[in-house]
């Protein structure tokens, strides 16, 4: 069931309070790749510094309770389209690789064949950049480009992009040195980068492995930095206009890639060697995310724009080594491989150094805690109070509904979506709150509950486990025995949010 949520008064009020200040405030939205909120440092990350995320939590408000979806395609079309990704019509979420014998002989070809398999726009569906182009503010979208795991131009356009640079497809991503990347419909190139496939490096690590990744011949453009400065030119370049700027980093997905091992890991001898390459990968998402508030405060732009920090997914390992930590996934002390349900995924017994869930129970292609629980950080001096922390259930899905609001936008929109501007303007909630937040996995669907009660699907086995997460975090003591009404309550609750089919949030992508 599709619920169309109207925020003309909420909307038209906040614009009304920035038209009497004058300046309607930009907006950065910085979304990290397979980031895992346990590598962040003020989410106790012991290893790797994050000195800029932190300051944004230091400065901002982190919201404790965000969630996201457990895989990259479907948690940036919940973002781009404000809806949850268990309903019955789905995304458009296509084959990823269908660039990768593109040229630009067949570069339309290749695009018209996608196209064609688009569905239709609902009637009141808008999305991320349509929001705020429709305001007036200049918008772009740079690095790992729209949902995937192939997109077209005319896609970048109907969403509302102005400008866009990077891949759009997904698998090419999984490189660092694009031979080509695409730009406002154009294919454009790196001279020194020869590899088609960006130069996708392997995993595991083996010594092959090491000898490849460091093999530089054809690798000279590292695709992070075409992006930052990207993204720094158009924030100069509009200095003058309301802008909105996405920004989705290939940073830290894998495989492991990086043009040198940042110093703070160079002698560590907790680390093996790929883990110094991820490390640094984190390290320059952080540096990263410095240089822009650098920018802004040069600019003078600094108490003028909104700066939201997420992530699309949980943690994912990209540096198993054999005795160290092994994909599949598995149990270093057992040799047994976890399965997401009865064989739970914990850092302590994978071996993940890093400890990446931050003690959570599973990873990414999990609705465990490890898999969804994301970062969400958001950062607007004179505005939000410094070091705040937000208990409130939010969804990526609210992300669409938040900037909607914050631009001014005043048209109805269907949407899962609930606005949280009133967190970061300090105005009074007009939209409400969640009862509950719903995403799909590859075992079934889960729901969140905003007094903390959380549901999962086996589907497999038609089982469902229960668990009562502030006093389980780490989802250990399956409730569903103890507790049938609670159990009932919420299966009736879940099947209503997946349209009346759970299979609805059975991903199968």
């Amino acid at each position: 069931m599709r619920i169309t949520q109207v925020y003309l008064i909420a909307s038209f009020l906040l614009f009304s309070s920035f038209q009497i200040k004058s300046d309607r405030p930009n907006i950065i939205l910085i979304y990290a790749d397979d980031l895992g909120i346990g590598l962040l440092g003020h989410e106790g990350q012991e290893i790797i510094s994050t000195p800029n995320i932190d300051r944004l939590a230091k400065e901002g408000i982190r919201f404790e309770r965000a969630y996201s979806n457990m895989l990259c395609a479907p948690a940036r079309a919940s973002l781009i389209s404000g809806m949850h990704d268990s309903h019955q019509d789905g995304f458009d979420i296509n084959a990823g690789g269908l660039y990768k014998t593109v040229d630009e002989s067949n570069y339309q070809e290749i695009e018209n064949q996608i196209n064609q398999n688009l569905k239709p726009i609902p009637e009141n569906q808008v999305f991320l950049g349509q929001v705020a182009q429709k305001m007036g503010y200049k918008t772009a979208q740079i690095g790992k480009l729209e949902w995937g795991f192939s997109a077209t131009d005319y896609q970048m356009k109907r969403h509302g992009w102005d400008y866009y640079l990077g891949y759009l497809d997904h698998v090419r991503a999984h490189g660092f040195y694009p031979n080509f990347l695409f730009e406002n419909g154009k294919m454009i190139f790196y001279k020194g980068n020869t590899y088609q496939n960006a130069a996708k490096s392997h995993e595991p690590e083996t010594e092959e492995a090491y000898k490849e990744r460091w093999d530089r011949v054809g690798k000279q453009v590292y695709s992070q930095d075409i992006f930052m400065q990207s993204a720094l030119n158009f924030i100069e370049s509009n200095q003058d206009n309301p802008f909105f700027l996405y920004f989705p980093t290939q940073l830290p997905h894998g495989p492991v890639a990086i043009p040198s091992v940042h110093p703070d890991f160079a002698n560590d001898p907790r680390l093996t060697q790929i883990e110094k390459e991820y490390a640094s990968m984190v390290k320059l998402l952080d540096d990263n995310v410095g240089q822009i508030l650098e920018k802004l405060e040069k600019l003078g732009l600094d108490e003028n724009t909104i700066v939201i920090f997420t992530a699309d997914n949980g943690h994912e390992i990209y540096y198993g080594q054999k005795g160290r930590t092994l994909k599949p996934y598995t149990n270093m002390e057992t040799g047994v491989r976890f399965d997401d349900f009865e064989r739970k995924y914990y850092s302590e017994l994978a071996g993940d150094v890093f400890n990446g869930n931050g003690g959570r129970a599973g990873m990414k292609r999990s609705n465990l805690e490890g898999g969804i629980n994301v970062p969400l950080i958001a950062r607007w001096p004179n505005h939000i109070k410094p070091g705040t922390t937000s208990h409130r259930l939010t969804a990526n899905y609210d992300l669409l509904s938040t900037i909607a609001d914050l631009v001014g936008y005043q048209k109805p929109m269907e949407t899962d979506g609930i606005s949280f501007s009133d967190e970061l303007t300090g105005l009074e909630a007009r939209s409400g709150k969640h009862d509950f937040v719903v995403y799909s996995s590859y075992i079934g669907p889960t729901l969140i509950t905003e007094d903390g009660w959380k549901i999962r699907t086996y589907m497999p086995e038609n089982a469902f486990e229960l668990y009562y997460l502030p006093d389980d975090p780490r989802e250990e003591k399956n409730l569903a025995e103890k507790h049938p009404e609670k159990l009932k309550e919420l299966k009736e609750k879940l099947m209503e949010a997946c349209d009346g089919d759970l299979k609805n949030g059975h991903f199968t992508n």
